[in-house]
């Protein structure tokens, strides 16, 4: 059996027409994992308790949650810039694993994925909402994973920059001169993570080999938050 053998995970995976959504599912469904595609708004819970309740019974929760990262000088950030990161990427996280827990917690199996930011563990400059944004989305992550931890559910993420996806790295930038020389300059790999090198090992954290992990986040970065 491999070790990313999915044949019988039921695996729920949200924004999955962003980020690293298209990745994801289609190297789930090579895993043998039965996908539950996600395009809904997850802005409040009722519509997150609607979408966990069509998917039926989940063994894993993949947390992809994205938004463009802004671009702003701490001092000038207002509250619709703040306000709109948190709503985006950290009241859904809240929402998705209180409306999965209950489900994970009784049958005493389950896991949640969260595909997360290096931001969150590393500063970037002038991207102060973003970077607070992905680092709440870490800390919760870390505390919840203790609390069930002794019902056999495994909660982690994914920490993930320099990695090819067409949210953050669209082809106008990554054929844009001036990035290729930060990539040499700032990521000790010297390329972008591909795609299908990070939905792999998203694939085996959601297998049952993975169990042994709790509240861990994992750097895939090409060496950028060691430098």
């Amino acid at each position: 059996m491999s070790l990313t053998d999915l044949q019988t995970k039921r695996i729920l995976v949200t924004q999955a027409d962003t980020f690293m959504g298209p990745a994801l599912c289609s190297t789930l469904k090579k895993a043998g994992a039965t996908v539950i595609v996600s395009t809904d708004s997850l802005d409040t819970a009722d519509n997150v308790n609607r979408v966990v309740a069509e998917a039926g019974e989940i063994d894993v929760l993949l947390a992809n949650l994205a938004i463009p990262a802004p671009a702003t000088a701490a001092a000038d950030v207002d509250d619709n810039e703040w306000f709109h990161a948190f709503r985006s990427m950290v009241d859904p996280l809240r929402y998705l694993t209180q409306a999965v827990l209950p489900m994970m917690t009784a049958r005493k199996r389950g896991k949640i994925l969260l595909m997360g930011s290096a931001s969150g563990m590393r500063g970037i400059r002038k991207t102060s909402t973003y970077c607070a944004a992905r680092g709440a989305q870490l800390s919760y992550i870390q505390a919840v994973a203790l609390e069930v931890a002794r019902d056999n559910v495994q909660v982690n993420a994914i920490a993930q920059n320099f990695v090819d996806n067409p949210t953050y790295f669209p082809e106008s930038v990554q054929s844009n001169p001036a990035f290729v020389k930060k990539l040499q300059r700032e990521v000790p790999l010297g390329r972008l993570v591909s795609a299908e090198e990070d939905a792999s090992f998203a694939a085996y954290l959601c297998s049952d080999a993975a169990d042994c992990f709790v509240g861990q986040i994992f750097p895939v970065c090409g060496g950028w938050v060691a430098r």
